[in-house]
């Protein structure tokens, strides 16, 4: 039986027959199917007959022929009708199919369909299909488990060993299978190394072409080991040529690229806060899972903040904001969120017990002249909850928050 993940069935729930194609998007293995699983159940309880949902997955061999566009429209057409009740279309993996955009394109017009399809890579979402759809579309991302949802699954007794659950989610991450090999943690290495190796071979290399998969995997290490501090093409290019790899700015701005559409990477930009404009050099990247990122770099306890950084941008993400890193003047503000008109200035810190950590933490906070809310978020359990107006909140409090 699945564990639900509420949060993003409510979503495909809040668009169903609405005149839009439901886009999941998200990296290998981090749900997608299962979810469109989901919400199947779901329409079945709600009245919806199991003629009328057609459901495909074309990871799978059963629509192994099924390459062409052709193809493709000519089996779904076979099982639809041109009126009468709803028919609901859930394609898994659709990027499998050459030019599918123009079967989806097609339904859309002939038939009464409401159509739900998933992709791991960000050409899902291309030019082209933005052309074609002109508009008619909505973009569900996904990601692995919050700290909450592996909460969830992990299920009766999570609560009672907390922090021992965390330091599992910092060190293994939050693929939901990874949850069904917590008994046997020898064998999550393999996993997690074979989903790297899908997501690289077949979203990056194959998908793009690239000419050489050993500096895109070392540029891919090089991020990983980087989370949360400023990067440029030209420092990484440097670090590569001093490794013994030569390569171009020009080089390591496509892979970087290429990473990013893969869902595997996430770049925060830069925004001065002063200036009130993006700045177009020196980002901050943060990679999709940190058991991902542990299984590229094996684990460095000496970058704990940056580890918590990077779970406190994904939550950000998870919770539909708009995220990027901040700059006042000479100080840097870990993230700006925003989503809906509502901004959130957040720094990270392991801890703010010492005198001078706690100073240079509030500092940027400080600096900022608006009334939106700021907040640091620690480890500690601060027994001062408010500074100036600054809320300080135990992390973990933050991650278990109703969203």
């Amino acid at each position: 039986m699945l564990v639900r993940r509420d949060f993003y069935l409510a979503q495909l729930v809040k668009f169903k027959d609405k005149p839009l194609i439901k886009v999941v998007s998200g990296m290998r293995r981090c749900g997608k199917s299962s979810l469109l699983v989901l919400f199947e159940e779901y329409l079945l309880a709600n009245g919806v007959s199991s003629e009328h949902i057609i459901r495909m997955n074309f990871e799978s061999l059963d629509f192994d022929d099924l390459t062409s566009y052709k193809e493709l429209y000519a089996y779904l057409k076979k099982k639809l009708k041109k009126e009468g009740d709803r028919f609901y279309i859930l394609l898994d993996e659709i990027q499998q199919v050459e030019a599918w955009e123009r079967v989806v394109n097609s339904l859309q017009v002939d038939y009464p369909v409401d159509i739900y399809l998933t992709g791991s890579n960000a050409y899902l979402l291309s030019s082209e299909l933005s052309t074609l759809l002109s508009g008619r579309y909505v973009e569900i991302p996904i990601q692995p488990l919050s700290f909450k949802e592996y909460l969830l699954f992990i299920g009766q007794g999570a609560l009672e060993s907390l922090p021992d659950h965390f330091n599992d989610y910092l060190t293994y991450g939050g693929l939901p299978t990874v949850i069904k090999l917590l008994d046997q943690k020898d064998t999550i290495h393999a996993f997690i190394s074979g989903v790297i190796n899908t997501v690289i071979l077949k979203d990056v290399v194959q998908r793009n072409q690239v000419r050489d998969p050993a500096l895109l995997e070392n540029l891919l290490k090089y991020v990983a080991a980087n989370i949360g501090n400023i990067v440029s093409t030209k420092k990484i290019v440097d670090y590569l040529n001093s490794s013994g790899r030569k390569t171009t700015s020009e080089t390591i701005y496509n892979y970087l690229v290429m990473l990013e559409n893969a869902y595997i990477i996430y770049r925060a930009n830069r925004y001065d806060l002063k200036g009130k404009m993006f700045l177009k050099t020196l980002q901050k990247y943060y990679i999709v899972d940190l058991g991902v990122r542990n299984q590229l770099t094996g684990l460095r306890n000496a970058d704990y903040g940056h580890t918590l950084e990077n779970v406190v941008f994904m939550e950000l993400l998870h919770r539909q904001y708009d995220v990027c890193i901040g700059k006042v003047g000479t100080l840097e503000v870990d993230f700006i969120a925003t989503r809906l008109g509502r901004k959130l200035y957040v720094q990270v810190s392991a801890t703010i017990m010492d005198d001078k950590t706690r100073e240079r933490e509030l500092r940027p906070l400080l600096a900022i002249d608006d009334q939106y809310d700021k907040m640091i978020l620690t480890m500690d359990r601060p027994f001062a909850k408010d500074f100036e107006g600054i809320k300080i909140i135990n992390l973990l409090d933050f991650l278990l928050q109703e969203e």
